[in-house]
């Protein structure tokens, strides 16, 4: 009797909270005929991290802050969609990584367009099929992803919010483990369990594809074969787990980038990426990162890659605390730009990855 008195007070709560998120949604509506009309951008993650802020300060339990995160994850993902069919444009197929990403930053709610290639997904944005575009920038063990820094350098796109996501490796298949004779998955991922495969599985063929949606899909077909996934994946072709959380690392994240033809405004707690190149001298690198001493900013990151353009020429890749709006920054940048060769401005987005 206890149970069913618990139960009907949780009856009306539920119809209280039905009621709640309506009104929500009504005024979510109001935002974005307004927003409509003055052309702003649906997707706003400074206000996106505001929320978030304000849930987690407000929260005093039961429920933890991961929890009701997650909720309203998916409140705002309704609300997204109620104020624009929303398109997201993802390094796919179906339950990659990426799109576990995409799925964690935009909800279910949204629309999501799977791309074969990294090339694929800012394209996708640039022609409008997409408001944005999610793609894998760095991993916490491999490092950067060189095909993403080669895309920031020629594309007009600007990053506007970013995804951590722990990476959990798992081997599935259809065969138990020891009659598998082959491995598929991509090379990062197979960098990522090293260790765990020389010690339980040395004799298998490992065997790179372009990711781990599609050694999931051989391997479903293929007998004697296994891959290396996620467990949506295991769910989504129809695997056995032969082995869970198979990394070496247990500290393995990824972060993502999501980019869109809009800026993201200053938040408080924000990150800038920018990329320049250098005069060929000696000291010249030293010289580009004085300017960020002189005004007290904090870098993050430094990252080269070749410019593709001639031998021994190379464009660096830097993250620094702070938006694009702060004086100090202004001012570095502006001091940079006067000893560089070319100076870009990749974006400005909220640090956090909720």
């Amino acid at each position: 009797m206890a149970i069913n008195k618990i139960r009907k007070e949780i009856d009306s709560i539920d119809k209280e909270i039905v009621k709640l998120l309506n009104l929500r949604a009504g005024r979510i509506l109001d935002i974005g005929k307004m927003k409509n009309k003055l052309g702003e951008a649906i997707y706003v993650p400074a206000r996106e991290q505001e929320i978030f802020s304000k849930i987690a300060a407000a929260n005093r339990g039961p429920l933890d802050k991961e929890a009701l995160i997650a909720v309203y994850r998916e409140i705002m993902s309704a609300s997204l969609a109620l104020e624009k069919p929303l398109v997201i444009a993802y390094l796919g197929p179906r339950a990659t990584f990426t799109h576990l990403a995409a799925l964690k930053k935009f909800g279910s709610s949204v629309s999501y367009l799977s791309c074969n290639t990294i090339t694929d997904v800012f394209l996708e944005v640039e022609k409008d099929n997409a408001d944005y575009g999610v793609i894998p920038i760095e991993n916490s063990i491999e490092g950067a992803v060189s095909h993403t820094l080669d895309m920031l350098v020629d594309s007009d796109l600007k990053i506007c919010s970013q995804v951590l996501l722990d990476i959990s490796h798992n081997l599935l298949s259809k065969s138990p483990k020891n009659a598998i004779r082959r491995i598929y998955s991509n090379p990062q991922v197979f960098g990522q369990c090293r260790l765990w495969l020389e010690s339980n599985l040395p004799k298998a063929d490992l065997i790179e594809v372009s990711s781990t949606t599609r050694a999931a899909q051989i391997a479903a077909k293929e007998r004697s074969s296994a891959c290396i996934a996620s467990i949506l994946a295991a769910k989504e072709y129809g695997l056995k787990i032969i082995a869970r959380e198979i990394e070496d690392s247990p500290h393995n994240i990824t972060r993502f980038l999501v980019v869109g033809k809009s800026e993201a405004q200053k938040t408080g707690g924000d990150k800038t990426s920018i990329m320049f190149s250098i005069k060929d001298r000696v000291g010249a690198l030293h010289d580009m990162l004085l300017p960020f001493k002189k005004y007290g900013i904090n870098l993050t990151k430094i990252e080269s890659r070749p410019s593709k353009k001639r031998a021994w020429d190379y464009f660096f890749f830097v993250d620094i605390i702070g938006h694009i709006e702060d004086e100090k920054i202004k001012k570095a940048l502006k001091n940079l730009e006067n000893k560089c060769k070319f100076l870009k401005v990749l974006g400005s987005y909220p640090i956090s990855e909720s």
